[in-house]
């Protein structure tokens, strides 16, 4: 598998996931199906499924855990020095050419992208179109409603 970047915080937040799946999730699931069985005949019995689906889902979820974070690439974005180029794990101020508010955006990993937390993918269309410009270069994005004009106004790396 090839490796795929991801911050320093997008690594921690990877490895509490696995630490609670491991401690706390699985040994409860383990106790569920336990009691499911103490119920008698498995095969009409909706609570032992349920628990063996909910076993399949969690292991199925702690493997790709492991291999994500053998497979990790962690840039700090802190360590960065790119002449004030847009990259991976920078966080951008970008002002819409239509309007006057400005937003903020961290490029990070696929895992770790939440718009709430104002936190994008490397991989989403506004990022891709704002890689390797640089403060005051405008970026073009292609959006279902039409062309998006954004100017960068500032690349920092925090």
């Amino acid at each position: 598998m090839a490796t795929f970047p991801i911050t320093i915080a997008g690594v921690e937040m990877l490895k509490v996931e696995l630490q609670r799946l491991k401690s706390s999730d699985r040994p409860a699931v383990i106790t569920a199906i336990a009691e499911a069985r103490a119920h008698g005949d498995l095969s009409e019995n909706a609570e032992y499924e349920a628990a063996r689906e909910k076993q399949g889902f969690i292991e199925g979820r702690i493997i790709e855990l492991e291999t994500k974070l053998a497979n990790a690439q962690i840039i700090d974005p802190k360590l960065l020095d790119e002449d004030g180029r847009v990259v991976f794990g920078s966080t951008v101020e970008l002002k819409e050419a239509d309007a006057a508010v400005s937003v903020v955006y961290q490029i990070v990993g696929e895992d770790e992208a939440d718009i709430k937390l104002a936190k994008i993918s490397y991989s989403s269309p506004i990022a891709k179109a704002m890689m390797g410009k640089s403060e005051g270069d405008v970026a073009e994005v292609r959006t279902p409603g039409g062309i998006k004009v954004y100017e960068i106004v500032d690349v920092k790396y925090e």
